[in-house]
């Protein structure tokens, strides 16, 4: 069993017998009353996404899923195949599984494979990833007091903010947790 507490996005847990995925997590505490946390799941099997609230007392069952390394090697026909790393297996999984991780897929990029009961459920990127911008405004910083960001559309087609001193054709590191601009590569 996990406390609310300890919860934190990308873990999986067991609610009612199905299995789920925290995608965002807050813990709100009114004036009055017990704190409550508010989750963001992600239903693995069904794909869809849902917001429930608990008490902050509550517990729930964590599921342990299986993690195996994996290379990211091409999408096809609405299909995306990873090869195993270790037995060298390929593995064809949809967008529906994959959900926010797309946007950050490259080919040959290394992570991990999850499965539960036998069933893969979806990947695991690493911390951070180098993606190439593909298209940026000019960097004019213009009357501001901080050093401030613009929009840069990567690559692989999601748009992060980025500090004015990056350029198109730039590589830079994100963190994929986030989505935010970590560093130039």
């Amino acid at each position: 069993m996990i406390d609310a507490g300890e919860l934190k996005k990308g873990i999986a847990i067991t609610i009612d017998g199905q299995l789920y995925q925290v995608l965002d997590y807050q813990h709100i505490k009114m004036g009055r009353g017990s704190a409550q946390v508010r989750l963001k799941l992600r239903d693995v099997r069904g794909g869809h996404t849902t917001e429930r609230v608990f008490q902050a007392s509550e517990k729930f069952a964590r599921a342990f899923l299986e993690r195996r390394p994996v290379q990211y090697l091409y999408h096809d026909s609405g299909l995306y195949h990873f090869m195993d790393t270790e037995a060298y297996d390929q593995i064809a999984l949809d967008k529906t599984k994959l959900g926010d991780t797309l946007n950050y897929l490259k080919e040959g990029l290394n992570l991990q494979v999850l499965t539960y009961k036998g069933d893969t459920i979806g990947v695991e990127l690493p911390v951070s990833v180098e993606l190439k911008v593909a298209e940026t405004g000019p960097g004019f910083k213009g009357d501001t007091a901080s050093a401030g960001s613009k929009p840069a559309k990567m690559d692989t087609g999601i748009t992060i903010q980025v500090p004015f001193f990056i350029n198109t054709g730039d590589t830079i590191r994100v963190d994929t947790r986030t989505g935010q601009y970590l560093e130039r590569a």
